[in-house]
């Protein structure tokens, strides 16, 4: 289409002479309307359950701090082996927010059950972060060798899954570090806030 576009803009079209897309082209882009409503709805599902779920605002929001950076991983994944967005890379990222929330629940949930225990923010985090390295490193190193066959995989009409599998495994290797590195930071620093501003409405 981009090869197309450059050709006709060098055109000079006479009066009342329009061009307008249509066939894959105009299904493609609504195709790519509807997967964005999804993405962004399913964001907001998945924010709204685990709001309900944790009955608070702000560990939902420091699960979420994570998703950014499975699409970063994504860009640099396409970028490394030539891949373009189409609707199977599409999926694999609304795919992806599922995963990498969940690798961050694993975190965020055990710390909180050591804080409800009595034990101190600094120290429930590192030892929360510790002891949830192993659950949440299976979790990813599984979905990643999953999904390794479908990203090197050389078989006929290969190249639609090679898309989904680079798009996930691209994904996973970032938000993966994010979740044990940014996470348990992130959480530290917004509960910090929080137990500073109690303080000060106390005083």
């Amino acid at each position: 289409m981009a090869d197309i576009r450059a050709k006709i803009a060098s055109l000079e079209l006479p009066p009342g002479v329009a061009i307008e897309w249509a066939g894959e082209v105009k299904e493609q882009r609504k195709a790519f309307r509807d997967l964005t409503l999804l993405l962004i709805l399913g964001t907001v599902l998945v924010y709204m359950i685990m709001a309900s779920q944790f009955e608070d605002l702000l560990d939902p929001f420091v699960i979420m701090f994570s998703v950014p950076y499975a699409f970063v991983g994504v860009v640099w994944a396409f970028l490394l082996t030539g891949t373009a967005l189409n609707l199977f890379t599409f999926i694999g990222v609304i795919m992806l927010i599922g995963i990498v929330v969940r690798n961050a629940i694993i975190l965020v949930d055990y710390t909180n059950q050591l804080r409800r225990r009595g034990m101190g923010l600094y120290e429930a985090v590192v030892l929360g972060g510790r002891t949830r390295l192993r659950p949440v490193a299976m979790t990813s190193l599984a979905m990643l060798f999953g999904m390794l066959p479908l990203a090197l995989s050389k078989g006929e009409g290969s190249e639609i899954w090679n898309a989904l599998g680079i798009t996930v495994i691209g994904g996973l290797l970032v938000s993966w570090l994010v979740t044990l590195v940014l996470v348990p930071l992130v959480y530290s620093l917004v509960h910090e806030g929080r137990q500073w501003l109690s303080t000060q409405r106390e005083q």
